[in-house]
């Protein structure tokens, strides 16, 4: 679904295997190396947890891309590395789900989009 961007490296740390366990009230990096097939000022974080074909906003911290470790204005050719922490809440379910994360540029179209299974654990 990345329309706009291409990824080359995922990374969810800590997270040795797939499904990611994820420890209630404990805070994730997440760090995406994409570049960019389009120049826009600015990208916004989507982050969802997908239920049985639902996507539930998943609300992180710090939406704005050019403050997670975008360059802005994002510039066509380019390589970026995208930073941020998905916190995990003490009051999520234990639950399995698949977290799908998207960041888009200022004409809302996907630069990236990725998702991985994780498992939350108390």
């Amino acid at each position: 679904g990345s329309k706009d961007g291409s990824i080359q490296e995922v990374n969810v740390s800590p997270c040795p295997t797939q499904p990611c366990q994820l420890v209630k009230g404990t805070s994730y990096s997440i760090n995406v190396t994409f570049s960019s097939k389009i120049e826009s000022q600015g990208s916004k974080a989507k982050v969802y947890g997908e239920m049985l074909h639902v996507d539930i906003p998943f609300p992180i911290p710090e939406p704005d891309g050019c403050k997670s470790g975008i360059q802005c204005p994002i510039q066509k050719g380019h390589s970026y590395s995208y930073l941020n922490k998905l916190p995990v809440k003490s009051e999520y379910p234990s639950i399995k789900l698949i977290v799908k994360w998207e960041l888009v540029d200022d004409q809302d179209q996907m630069l990236f989009c990725w998702k991985i299974p994780v498992q939350i654990t108390s």
